[in-house]
């Protein structure tokens, strides 16, 4: 192994952090299975296929009805601080980032075109356990100092599994903290910075300045501010981006049917897939598909239900569906959109030192897989940047920075439950609170615009799971209550009282 070059984590740290990962997602140590099983893919599959049996496949049921509730959702409906709308393009803007460009590409890297399968099976179901998080976001959800709603899995611990369960609630704020830092803010904030630094040439450190301004500017307004921003930019990004990647893919349709055939099948082969890496089975195509599926629409993972949780609707069943419409829009949407241009476009490659038709054969890994892929699409050139560089750089700069602008918040509604368990907190103190979390936050995105990120989709994978497994548990203790949500008891499931800071 080389020597770590000046900055770079030392190679014992990267085994360490990548065994605790592989162990994770894929039961192995060293390379050697210590586990039959994957536990984490075990755990949010399994939890999900429980909630969508027990659902009695309500999300597939109730698509058609989610999707008609799309339009219907800038409209009030009750209690809440922002719009059913707004709240889930806030939850999207958190969902929607550098999962959806680099994450999938990574996904491909790590377990071929097959990956992308098991992605799919992790949305779909996931469906279900975003249903679950969005209904108990309301059902639970509580007012805080001046009035203002606020909630999440740590709320509807409390407040729906009772006191006794505030343990579970502060595992989940600290595994949130964890996950912030790492997958909300230094994985976003390099992403950003390399963007602009492809776009427009400028230093990383210069990116991340622009980027931490720009951000201070939204969410120094609170959730208000943010889901006004969200609400504006995501459907807009999102739209252009499904758009422009259709076209791409449209200029070499002929492939889509082989393209296709290789996502089946190397779902469901044992032997290594052909093309630019080595020994993607079964087992490897199903870790990196849930996985990267988890990272990039957060079903499951605890985070999107903070956004939910302020929507102006006193129907749980309402969120419920709009939290379900989020990971199909990120991963069945978003995420094949992208999939499908690295696998389908054709172009100028190289991988392994011999020529390759697609950019999933290439020696290209992350981003640069994605960017090369729309490249091939776009060739023609501004200022010596092909346009579909330009193009994808432009998709991720808009994605992260609404990603930067969420996880802020689910860092803040963290820190405050954390907050309120200490004797003497008070609405000031909170106040104080946030200002603080705000500023540092600002300040971790300038500071992780220009940090190497060998360690950190790897540390993403072990932060998103510390986050991801204490919600799956008060997932499953609440089963019960979802299911009589989903049949329109709107009150089911007992209410703790639990108290909030003075005002």
């Amino acid at each position: 192994m080389a020597a770590a070059a000046p900055g770079d984590p030392e190679p014992g740290l990267i085994d360490d952090i990548t065994n605790v990962s592989d162990f994770i997602w894929g039961g192995t140590w060293d390379g050697a299975v210590i586990v039959p099983f994957p536990p984490m893919v075990i755990m949010l599959l399994g939890i999900g296929l429980y909630m969508m049996v027990g659902l009695r496949f309500y999300p597939l049921r109730q698509l058609g009805n989610a999707f008609a509730g799309l339009f219907r959702g800038r409209q009030k409906g009750g209690s809440g601080e922002i719009s059913p709308f707004a709240a889930l393009s806030t939850a999207l803007s958190g969902q929607v980032g550098t999962g959806n460009l680099a994450g999938v590409a990574t996904a491909i890297a790590l377990g071929g075109p097959g990956a992308i399968f098991w992605m799919w099976i992790t949305a779909l179901i996931g469906m279900a356990l975003a249903f679950a998080e969005g209904s108990l976001a309301i059902r639970f959800r509580q007012k805080g100092p001046n009035g203002h709603w606020r909630g999440g899995p740590m709320t509807y611990i409390v407040r729906g599994l009772g006191p006794k369960w505030t343990w579970l609630a502060v595992i989940f704020c600290l595994g949130t903290l964890f996950s912030t830092l790492i997958t909300g803010n230094a994985i976003q904030s390099n992403a950003v910075a390399d963007g602009m630094n492809e776009l427009f040439g400028i230093e990383e450190w210069m990116g991340g300045l622009i980027t931490a301004i720009v951000v201070f500017i939204v969410i120094i307004g609170g959730i208000k501010s943010i889901g006004a921003v969200a609400e504006r930019i995501v459907p807009f990004m999102a739209g252009a981006y499904i758009l422009m990647a259709l076209i791409a893919i449209l200029l070499d349709i002929r492939d889509i049917p082989e393209t296709f055939a290789r996502i089946f099948g190397g779902a469901f082969s044992a032997q290594s897939a052909t093309g630019g890496f080595v020994g993607a089975g079964i087992m490897l195509a199903l870790r990196a598909g849930v996985a990267r599926g988890l990272f990039s629409n957060e079903a499951g993972q605890g985070s999107t239900p903070m956004a939910h949780a302020v929507a102006q609707t006193d129907d749980p069943q309402v969120q419920g569906r709009m939290a379900m419409m989020g990971t199909f829009i990120d991963t069945i949407v978003i995420c094949t959109m992208t999939a499908l241009v690295i696998l389908t476009v054709e172009g100028d490659f190289t991988g392994g030192g011999q020529a390759v038709q697609h950019a999933w054969q290439s020696d290209l890994t992350g981003f640069a897989m994605t960017s090369g892929a729309f490249a091939a699409a776009f060739p023609v050139s501004i200022g010596g940047v092909a346009i579909g560089s330009i193009i994808a750089s432009t998709a991720l700069i808009l994605f992260v920075f609404t990603t930067l602008l969420t996880w802020s918040y689910y860092g803040e509604r963290a820190i405050t439950f954390l907050y309120d368990r200490i004797p003497g907190a008070s609405a000031r103190g909170e106040k104080a609170l946030h200002l603080i979390w705000r500023v540092l936050w600002c300040l971790a995105v300038m500071v992780g615009a220009s940090q190497p990120l060998q360690l950190v989709w790897r540390l993403g994978d072990i932060s998103n799971a510390s986050m991801a497994l204490p919600n799956l548990i008060a997932l499953a203790l609440l089963s019960g209550v979802v299911f009589k949500l989903a049949r329109g008891e709107k009150d089911a499931g007992h209410d703790h009282d639990v108290p909030t800071v003075e005002k």
